[in-house]
């Protein structure tokens, strides 16, 4: 069976404590616009997962209860960065594997200021789900006093420009590209355009990152409106539809602490497994892609992700950013929204929101932000831990 997604919501990202309200109001704020995107009430939906990172359990009822009391299964669903495309994974395999016709895939984080910790409770590295890859860290690197999460994927920048000379500009080049897109969209986190010159020269976070090429803690929802085919034809929705072609979720395998660096620590293997899984199901290739949002949320993610999903040769992602390939008029356009970087990144929603903007985009309702003729769209979103999900969608 065939899924669809008919509707998308989301919240503006906004900075931790900058606005007063709760995850509830977050959540029914996306979730509403998401239904009233697809036309359709809450009592069709049958299932609602619900993604989330930072509240208790059964957050995820509470949330959705704003919705609607219909006593429909509400599923909680944690699985670090990568939740909100898990959630929708959920969406998909309840309605391909005819279970139910309408899920709504449900995402939100209301989040505190300052860095991510390292994944533990009260600082034990030692029980924390990550203690593999930071020891993978540990083992190469050492660790410093700066935040874990930037301290990781900082050292696969390291590795990367020691072994292909990758330099600071062009991790600073992907930081300019994505903040200069968010400029065009209302519902990111910042709007302000920097050159690479001023990227390079904001603070350092953790050598060679700096501040502007890292994303934020974030508060906000995202929301997405799953029906399968018979569905979309009796509720007349074909002009809304938009097809997931083809999803998978990949989690680390060996190749993710065999070669002892961060660069597979943090999630390539994984990444390059889901890409190579989707487009062989989909029969679709990178080179068929128009538009991609994919999971920034430091700058040197973005570059392995360009190699694991095959948009260039190993060690070439430097200069595939530099050359403009990945920007409005390139071979793709890459994270139109802003990524995590500049539209913000609050765990629950953001691969819901990634969503959102690829089913505008493939509507043509990307306003300033369009990318002409955009036909076949990739969403990556990655979570360490570890979960690697790439969904392929379809006009």
């Amino acid at each position: 069976m065939k899924s669809y997604i008919v509707g998308v919501g989301m919240t503006k990202f906004e900075k931790p404590e900058s606005r007063d309200w709760q995850y509830w109001d977050m959540a029914k704020e996306a979730g509403d616009a998401a239904l009233a995107d697809a036309g359709i009430d809450y009592g069709l939906v049958e299932q609602v997962p619900v993604g989330y990172c930072f509240q208790a359990s059964t957050a995820g009822q509470r949330a959705a209860y704003e919705l609607g009391l219909t006593g429909v299964p509400v599923y909680n669903v944690n699985n670090n960065c990568a939740t909100g495309s898990t959630a929708l994974m959920m969406a998909r395999q309840f309605v391909e594997g005819g279970i139910n016709d309408c899920v709504l895939a449900l995402g939100f984080e209301k989040m505190k200021r300052g860095a991510l910790g390292g994944g533990s409770d009260g600082g034990d590295f030692k029980s924390s789900p990550v203690a593999r890859h930071y020891g993978i860290m540990a083992a190469g690197h050492g660790f410093e006093m700066s935040p874990p999460t930037a301290q990781i994927f900082g050292n696969a920048a390291r590795e990367h420009m020691k072994l292909y000379g990758t330099t600071a500009a062009q991790l600073a080049a992907v930081g300019a590209k994505n903040h200069r897109h968010s400029a065009n969209n209302p519902n990111a986190q910042f709007q302000d355009v920097y050159t690479v010159e001023e990227i390079l020269a904001a603070k350092t976070i953790h050598e060679p990152l700096t501040k502007l090429q890292c994303s934020p803690t974030s508060d906000g929802a995202a929301a997405a409106v799953v029906v399968s085919e018979r569905f979309v034809e009796r509720h007349g929705l074909e002009g809304r539809a938009v097809e997931i072609v083809a999803q998978s979720m990949t989690t680390d395998t060996e190749a993710s602490f065999s070669s002892g660096t961060c660069i597979d620590a943090v999630g390539k293997p994984m990444t390059a497994a889901a890409g190579r899984a989707v487009f062989a199901s989909s029969g679709l290739g990178i080179g068929d892609v128009d538009v991609i949002e994919l999971h920034d949320c430091f700058s040197i993610n973005e570059l392995l992700t360009y190699e694991a999903l095959g948009m260039c040769e190993e060690g070439a992602s430097g200069a595939l950013v530099e050359s403009g390939a990945t920007t409005y008029g390139g071979q793709w356009v890459v994270n139109p929204s802003g990524g995590l970087i500049s539209k913000g990144h609050p765990l629950g929603a953001t691969g819901l929101a990634q969503a959102a903007e690829l089913v505008w985009q493939l509507r043509g309702d990307a306003g300033l932000r369009q990318v002409p003729g955009a036909r076949v769209a990739l969403a990556h979103n990655i979570g360490l831990g570890g979960a690697a999900v790439v969904t392929l969608l379809r006009k």
